[in-house]
């Protein structure tokens, strides 16, 4: 039997937002506020000599961005928390929308400053598709922002769902004091003496009208009295259950670079945010209550450690419990297989673990077994929904810059593609290589990577495709008729499979109104 108390304490969230809204930066105070690391590294590395934990890529540390999503576990107060940081860029936002099929819950942070972004949005939809409890953390109040009032409303219109403030701001920018915790009932001012450690400067005060308010904030206690009446006045009393179901978000503020709120934000969240979740299945729905083991693989990362050129896939487990040195039945293939290193995460960092838990992560070393939504389970056929891989809409010819090279280059080509950010494809009709991707910036990753982590030079020729598309028929005939007529159009992907290249938004249309027997697929899930 599972032990039910362990599925119960254990928070599986994903931290996801625009660009440059301060997403790793939070992820890192949580870890420190969490006692997972002793000092928070920057995201920009010129900042200080220590970069950020969960981006631990080459090229994440000299660009100052994340461009994969990293996983870090560690226990607070009796719970085991599982951090997914994820890619905010939107060349990267297919690695984000897998790795949101992978948690139970979701933190949005939101740059005071400059509001809902586009980015923001396309999350958030799939937030609210998935009915994923989400929390709003706006973030950056060190700096001057727009009024918390605005926000709110913003939020509200922008990402379609009602909003409850648990927290609020004590000025902004050069003025900004600290935040009084609502959800708490108390107020707590810090002082930034060391931004990447905690310091112990905290003042709480337990009621709002004690004259040790005034002492500590002077003349911001009334219009901070003030703002607080009115929210009394404007939004309903929190309830968990709201929040649960995805009809509500709360909102918390603060300045994560300076520790500002961050730990109000860790322990309410801990508080309310839900143990691990049934997952859906194309027969059925699993219960993380079940004795059997399930799971998926969500991602493949290659390369997690250069010097051993090993490649990792991610397992989230739905049910069950994962035991090392077990076999288990690979679906897709229809093998067992037995995993004696399985591993748990802190970004880059792993640790072999005997046994994991519904909720949990775990690393599988990988020698080409896997592929992104791949199951594991007991023997039962089973296959999690909601794994997509999406149709490219950027390519290039990739040729070899470095015939010495051919043999790296292949290998490199062939792990960075199982990661599932962007795809090969093979055409038919003279055997050219094709890499697509759902962002451009996604080529220079790629370019990047296969130099400094295989050794092998690239170089890129530009071709004109509309849309890439996954093709099936019940009828051999049409299907036949097809590949002929659009024979320089067809191409293999990575696994075998057909994909039509549609050279353009027309010819696309054409080709679906007139083989209508084709079914054309812009996802990978078929």
């Amino acid at each position: 039997m599972i032990p039910e108390i362990e599925i119960k304490r254990r928070r599986t969230f994903a931290i996801i937002s625009h660009p440059d809204a301060g997403k790793t930066t939070l992820t890192e105070k949580l870890l420190l506020f969490g006692g997972a690391i002793h000092v928070a590294g920057a995201v920009k590395s010129n900042k200080i000599r220590k970069s950020a934990t969960s981006d631990f890529m080459e090229i994440e540390r000299q660009r100052g961005i994340s461009v994969a999503t990293s996983v870090m576990g560690f226990d607070y107060k009796g719970l085991k928390v599982n951090i997914l940081d994820t890619p905010g860029h939107e060349d990267f936002a297919e690695d984000t929308y897998r790795t949101l099929s992978a948690v139970d819950s979701v933190i949005i942070v939101i740059d005071c400053a400059k509001g809902v972004e586009s980015q923001t949005r396309k999350l958030m939809n799939v937030c609210r598709m998935r009915k994923t409890p989400v929390i709003v953390f706006i973030n950056k109040l060190d700096r001057p922002g727009r009024d918390p009032f605005e926000l709110l409303d913003e939020i509200e219109r922008e990402l379609k769902i009602n909003v409850i403030p648990l927290s609020w701001p004590i000025g902004m920018g050069t003025t900004f004091k600290g935040v009084y915790n609502m959800y708490g009932g108390k107020l707590n001012l810090f002082f930034p003496v060391n931004k990447q450690t905690i310091t112990q400067d905290v003042v709480e005060i337990n009621d709002i009208n004690s004259p040790e308010l005034d002492k500590n904030i002077g003349d911001y206690s009334t219009a901070l009295r003030d703002d607080l009446q009115l929210i009394n006045g404007v939004y309903p009393h929190f309830e968990v259950k709201d929040y649960l179901m995805g009809k509500v978000a709360p909102v918390f503020f603060g300045s994560a670079i300076n520790n500002f709120g961050v730990k109000e934000l860790l322990e309410c969240f801990l508080e309310i945010a839900p143990h691990p979740q049934n997952s859906t299945t194309a027969t059925r729905e699993v219960s993380p209550f079940e004795n059997k083991l399930t799971g998926f693989i969500f991602k493949i990362h290659a390369n997690m450690d250069p010097n051993h050129r090993d490649r990792i896939a991610f397992l989230k487990i739905c049910s069950g419990v994962f035991e090392r040195n077990t076999s288990y039945f690979h679906v897709t293939s229809g093998k067992w297989i037995k995993f004696s290193n399985p591993t748990a995460f802190m970004a880059e960092k792993k640790s072999t673990i005997d046994r994991a838990y519904p909720g949990d992560i775990v690393g599988l070393h990988d020698t080409g077994n896997f592929k992104i939504s791949d199951t594991l389970t007991e023997g039962e056929d089973l296959q999690f929904k909601g794994i997509p891989s999406f149709s490219p809409e950027q390519f290039r010819y990739i040729e070899n810059a470095d015939p010495m090279k051919y043999k790296q280059l292949a290998k490199g080509i062939d792990q960075l593609m199982d990661e599932g950010v962007a795809q090969l494809f093979t055409l038919k009709s003279n055997g050219r290589r094709i890499i697509g991707t759902v962002g451009a910036l996604q080529f220079d990753v790629i370019q990047f990577r296969l130099e400094h982590e295989y050794g092998a030079k690239c170089r890129y020729e530009v071709i004109n495709l509309h849309k890439a598309c996954w093709i099936e028929s019940q009828s051999k005939e049409q299907l036949d008729d097809f590949r002929k007529r659009k024979f320089n159009s067809m191409a293999l992907d990575k696994w075998g499979r057909e994909v039509f290249l549609a050279e353009s938004p027309y010819a696309l249309q054409m080709a679906i109104e007139k083989f209508d027997k084709i079914q054309f697929h812009f996802t990978s899930e078929f």
